[in-house]
């Protein structure tokens, strides 16, 4: 491959495509796809609609199946810097948002190092969009103030473990993402910190997908099922999960009598 001039260099764009859903693209992103020469595409990012939106563009599948990395992150960065120093105008097609566990600061340093130009487009992020699906919102008065989004893709520490449950006692929310694996770990530690029992939980599976599912449980009753659950999955833990079932209106009403 022959590199070309500055002046005539390509531009790498990092797109953010929300949780799967098409829908959820912004129209930024659709823009910029529409005039892509080169399209990298992640795991879960959506790719039904591809060839529509990105009509002249080559689309490449680089992404990385847990268990199974079909193409390790260094050559996803070679392959980026390559195509835009041809002049091409790269999109970087990466579930999720890209700066919410996507390594999307990586991508960033690795043109800006080249000198390739890059653009950031945000998108939706499972960890707030996926519960909110399900009817739980992260925050709400009166209820929860606070939250924090935690990648358990390896076993929580111990300190995490506390801080984690002391923001769960505070009135907090955690989102859980790629956590089907350790989370039973993660939830040993909560209940051996205190975190109660009955405190409800929800976890949204294939979101936004032909075979996603809902389970509702607790701290204390979330691993009953646990056989059933695949990845991937997002695990929302705190008050506010009472805002689907039998409590609702208990949970609504701290909320209204909040000023």
């Amino acid at each position: 491959d022959t590199e070309v001039p500055a002046e005539s260099q390509g531009e790498v764009f990092l797109i953010g495509a929300g949780p799967g859903d098409p829908g959820l693209m912004t129209r930024h992103a659709l823009e910029v796809l529409s005039q892509a020469d080169v399209v990298l595409l992640d795991h879960l990012a959506p790719y039904q609609d591809l060839p529509r939106w990105a009509p002249h563009a080559e689309i490449i599948d680089v992404g990385k199946i847990p268990g199974k990395h079909r193409v390790p992150q260094r050559e996803i960065d070679q392959l980026m810097v390559r195509y835009a120093l041809q002049g091409k105008k790269v999109a970087r097609l990466k579930g999720g948002d890209p700066y919410v566990f996507g390594r999307g600061a990586e991508e960033l340093y690795v043109c800006e190092k080249e000198g390739i130009p890059v653009k950031v487009f945000s998108g939706v992020t499972s960890s707030i969009s996926l519960p909110a699906m399900a009817g739980v919102p992260l925050t709400l008065r009166g209820v929860s103030h606070m939250f924090t989004v935690v990648s358990a893709h390896q076993k929580l520490t111990d300190s995490e473990l506390d801080q984690l449950s002391g923001l769960l006692k505070d009135g907090g929310t955690v989102s859980i993402l790629m956590g089907v694996k350790t989370l039973p770990h993660t939830i040993a530690g909560l209940l051996e910190r205190g975190v109660r029992p009955d405190m409800p939980m929800v976890t949204v599976q294939d979101g936004f997908r032909a075979h996603q599912r809902e389970y509702f449980s607790t701290v204390g009753t979330c691993l009953e099922n646990y056989d059933q659950l695949k990845p991937p999955a997002v695990t929302t833990i705190g008050n506010v999960c009472a805002a689907v079932g039998e409590n609702r209106e208990e949970l609504m009403g701290k909320a209204f009598e909040t000023h």
